[in-house]
């Protein structure tokens, strides 16, 4: 049997004309969430873990254990039951921590598209942090809006924490695992990204400052009671699907391509 550290991206044929196309791009878009998670520098080795629902089904996408992000592709991701078996022949194994954790939010939340998982510095720094994230900035408080919070239990391999994880989320969009980093829900890939950018980049506005050692500037809560509002105002209304992802993936194609395959 060929070890996992024996295999990369390029070992691997595509199964581009033999998967369902919606799956295929559930797919494309998934590879590229984890070359972006490498390109943005929210990787951690292979010890983090983003998956995505398989249309139509309660099956999902999780990467092959042991791949670095940079080398995922479409055909590499490994399809997986909320039981944790592979649904397909696949050299590799998964992240058991990565199965806990997913595996209880796709199945408790139907609306859970993509589950993005990250050890990212500045997110693990304010996951440390007593009080957690500060209204210190206009991104903390897209953040804000919408987050959640969960205890540390050790490395999360116990079925018997996914109850309580389940709990904690409810149904914010961003949670903060603390002393461990962050998590985010969205309804497509391209949500859940954006949920992630906004918090690594609240998080990362929050150490900043602290550092200095200078007094910080809190804003009122009316403004984050508002800014909902103010940011379907911004957007136009429109998904991220439509107005970020296309742009990402262009990004990518210029510095990071084969994800495709």
């Amino acid at each position: 049997m060929t070890s996992t550290m024996q295999i990369n991206a390029r070992t691997i044929p595509t199964k581009h004309h033999s998967i369902p196309s919606n799956e295929w791009r559930t797919r494309v878009d998934l590879a590229a969430a984890y070359r972006l998670t490498a390109l943005f520098g929210w990787d951690d080795l292979v010890f983090t873990h983003i998956s995505a629902r398989v249309p139509g089904t309660h099956d999902f996408l999780i990467n092959p254990y042991g791949m670095m992000f940079e080398e995922i592709t479409a055909s590499s991701l490994i399809k997986i039951d909320l039981a944790g078996n592979k649904l397909e022949p696949s050299p590799h194994e998964i992240n058991p921590a990565g199965f806990t954790i997913h595996s209880a939010v796709h199945e408790a939340r139907s609306d859970a598209g993509c589950v993005w998982h990250t050890h990212s510095i500045n997110g693990l720094a304010v996951s440390a942090q007593a009080e957690g994230l500060l209204p210190l900035t206009q991104t903390s408080l897209f953040v804000l809006a919408s987050l959640a919070y969960h205890d540390y239990e050790g490395l999360a391999v116990n079925e018997e924490e996914k109850p309580r994880l389940v709990r904690d989320l409810g149904d914010k969009s961003v949670m903060m695992l603390r002393n461990h980093g962050l998590l985010t829900v969205g309804k497509t890939i391209a949500d859940a990204f954006v949920a992630m950018y906004q918090a690594e980049s609240a998080c990362m506005a929050q150490v900043r400052p602290q550092a200095g050692g200078g007094m910080l500037t809190r804003i009122p809560q009316a403004i984050l009671d508002d800014i909902g509002r103010q940011a379907r105002i911004t957007t136009r209304e429109m998904n991220m699907d439509a107005l970020v992802w296309p742009g990402l993936l262009r990004r990518l194609d210029r510095r990071m391509p084969g994800y495709e395959l």
